[in-house]
């Protein structure tokens, strides 16, 4: 019998410990109406405890305010193009500056060393789910030119359209980035032909950079099933 969560207690939750709702993100789907909210205290912008997030969140448009003021934008390619993503997703700016300076400082602390080996576990598991494919790819030297700083890097920040994104990210700011290699092999599981029809890196590359955006919510929802027949049923470690 299928576990089925019941939302309405999902504020509740909300309030009980970082672990628990860290396993609760990469267990189930969050509700798109306490996403920003889950972001906010999974990336340690405001506590756990809505009783003081109000007061907390007064003091960090305070800080906002003090580093506004000296702020130049940053040029840091990944830091713009996350950015980019999380207006869309966020209006207010104060929470958005919040979110993408945490975010990205996850990125470049807890998850760095796991990033870096991406690209390998990539290649091992797509070796898994279509030998022949990546076999393509090692015969037209596409392998280590795949867009994987966009794919990894980026988080898929300018590739996927912005409810895909959310999905993609609930699981990174949750603790595991290695949903991010399910991705992007399903990627490219989905335009397999297209690919095998490419004969140079370069064509491939060009390509994946500018995949079509009609069916990213099918392409995250095998990724997500992928990851959990590969990884079991992640609580929230890479």
């Amino acid at each position: 019998m299928t576990f089925k969560f019941n939302y309405f207690f999902f504020p509740l939750y909300i309030s009980t410990d970082i672990e628990k709702l860290c396993t609760f993100s990469q267990r189930f789907p969050l509700p798109s109406m306490y996403r920003i909210l889950v972001w906010k205290v999974l990336l340690g912008i405001i506590p756990p405890h809505h009783e003081s997030h109000a007061l907390v969140m007064k003091y960090r448009k305070e800080q906002y305010w003090d580093i506004h003021h000296a702020l130049r934008e940053p040029e840091d390619e990944v830091f713009l193009a996350i950015a980019k993503a999380m207006e869309e997703m966020v209006e207010d700016p104060i929470e958005c500056y919040w979110l993408v300076s945490c975010f990205v400082n996850q990125l470049n602390s807890k998850h760095k060393d796991s990033l870096q080996q991406l690209p390998k576990i990539l290649e091992q598991y797509l070796n898994i789910e279509d030998n022949r494919l990546l076999m393509h790819l090692k015969a037209c030297a596409a392998v280590s030119k795949l867009p994987y700083d966009l794919w990894f890097k980026k988080c898929f920040a300018g590739c996927l359209p912005e409810c895909s994104l959310q999905r993609v990210w609930d699981k990174v700011i949750s603790g595991s980035c290695k949903i991010l290699v399910f991705v992007a092999v399903e990627i490219l599981l989905t335009f397999k032909m297209k690919i095998i029809a490419l004969n140079t890196a370069e064509k491939i590359t060009q390509f994946l950079e500018n995949i079509p955006q009609d069916n990213t919510d099918a392409i995250v929802s095998k990724a997500v099933d992928l990851w959990r027949t590969h990884c079991g049923t992640p609580a929230h470690s890479v």
